[in-house]
């Protein structure tokens, strides 16, 4: 993958993925509306387990393509946020905070696949 990159643990976007997980676990703690925290639970677990599924098949094609997955997941778990503080189960402020953490991290994948992208043109 790369030299100083050992293990998926070491990427950013991982370890920002799992901290936003956790994030939205704590904060769907007492929602009642079981399908959409179920769903929510979902996509935010996507989002780090596609990039360490991606590491770990060793071939920056495959990376990027589960990198895009990922993305993709946090896309679903932004629009997932924004009907969750429509409906009143989180917080305005900390649903706002959250869908900037998600946009944010995003915003770091699709940096990190352009980042790929180039070293699979360069190799």
């Amino acid at each position: 993958m790369g030299s100083n990159l050992h293990s998926f643990e070491d990427l950013r976007i991982w370890r920002d993925g799992m901290n936003l997980c956790n994030e939205i676990y704590t904060n769907l703690k007492f929602c009642k509306d079981y399908s959409l925290r179920d769903q929510m639970q979902r996509s935010a677990v996507s989002i780090p387990s596609n990039i360490a599924e991606g590491f770990e098949l060793h071939t920056n094609k495959a990376f990027i393509r589960h990198l895009c997955i990922s993305k993709a997941s946090g896309g679903e778990l932004r629009t997932q946020l924004f009907i969750a503080v429509q409906q009143g189960y989180i917080d305005k402020v900390i649903g706002a905070k959250l869908i900037e953490s998600a946009a944010k991290l995003n915003r770091m994948i699709s940096s990190f696949i352009a980042s790929r992208k180039g070293k699979e043109r360069s190799a």
